[in-house]
């Protein structure tokens, strides 16, 4: 993922859910609570729902929340950089740094270190794909994607893919889609065969960052930075909808048992966008959150969505990026009340 300069906005009120044209019924989101945490930067979060788990990458260590009891452990396991964290088949979890060019994997329950595996330059997001049992992990720089082997904490090789590569998701069938920041395009990768069979085009959508996949009805949402997120068929590529969402967004989410995707947007809003049985996808709310709520996860047994932010200040003297404050970090809880 690459750094993105930081607006100061003025948070928005917590309480409210916007309203927009609602194809179906929509639960009432807010954000409810939130988590506090030690200083630091953060990148992508994820949930072991089996573990009750939650995973921060959270500047040179990984962040754990138990889901059930809100305990923090704020550093896990330690790295350089981190990007990603992926939690995996048997307990154990992967997490990529962007500052060594490495990927380590650990057991999720005590952090203990199994391997630490290279990567190819500027490792950002990872994917588990059940189909092949490896995880594909973005080398941003490099444009290829590194292969892990969590059963071995091996690597069976790099498949090249071209471009900026932001995240990826896996249809469990055997094609992996990521999307390309710099070309406004998602590659499609056969696992088995280990190549880029196909290229959609994201059309008016500039910089695509996160990108969601509902299995069970072939749909991808695709994140872009000016505003709007692309829904097209995984099988083929066809735009279904371009929709308006918020700015800054950096992860898309989707909840399998509400059949929605979720965009949390660095501006302070997070687009929740409903399927149709009728029609193509639509944004069916907008639920105020906070300036730099950016990324997340869901917790799938309870619905709630975890988004880590903090407050910021105007840049130092001669900086151009806004600074952030000491002891603001958090992480947001968006449920129902």
């Amino acid at each position: 993922m690459k750094l993105r300069l930081i607006v100061a906005l003025p948070l928005l009120g917590l309480a409210s859910v916007i309203p927009a044209p609602a194809a179906e019924q929509v639960p009432a989101l807010s954000v409810i609570g939130a988590i506090p945490g030690p200083d630091g930067g953060w990148d992508y979060a994820s949930v072991d729902a089996a573990q009750r788990r939650l995973y921060v990458a959270h500047g040179d260590a990984v962040m754990a929340v138990n889901l059930d009891t809100a305990k923090v452990e704020p550093k896990l396991v330690e790295g350089q950089r981190l990007h990603a964290v992926v939690p995996l088949p048997g307990g154990r979890v992967l997490s990529t740094n962007g500052g060594n060019d490495t990927a380590t994997l650990f057991e999720g329950d005590t952090g203990r270190v199994i391997a630490s595996i290279p990567t190819g330059r500027k490792p950002d997001a990872a994917v588990y794909d059940p189909s092949s049992g490896l995880v594909f992990v973005m080398d941003g720089q490099d444009g290829d994607a590194t292969l892990v082997d969590p059963k071995t904490g091996t690597s069976p090789g790099r498949i090249p893919i071209g471009g900026k590569l932001e995240f990826a998701v896996a249809d469990g069938k055997g094609n992996v889609f990521v999307n390309v920041e710099d070309k406004g395009e998602i590659a499609v990768v056969d696992a088995k065969a280990r190549k880029v069979t196909t290229r959609y085009k994201l059309p008016d959508c500039e910089e695509p960052s996160g990108l969601a996949i509902d299995r069970k009805d072939g749909i991808l949402v695709s994140a872009c930075s000016n505003g709007k997120a692309i829904a097209l068929k995984a099988a083929d590529g066809s735009v279904l909808a371009t929709l308006p969402i918020g700015m800054r967004p950096d992860a898309a989410i989707f909840d399998f048992k509400r059949r929605l995707f979720f965009i949390p947007c660095g501006e302070g809003t997070l687009a929740v966008i409903g399927e149709n049985e009728n029609g193509p996808p639509t944004v069916t709310a907008t639920v105020p959150t906070a300036n730099g709520a950016r990324t997340g996860a869901l917790d799938p047994k309870t619905g709630k969505l975890y988004l880590p932010t903090a407050d910021f200040k105007p840049p130092a003297p001669g900086e151009k990026r806004h600074q952030v404050v000491p002891g603001t970090f958090r992480i947001l809880i968006v449920g129902t009340k």
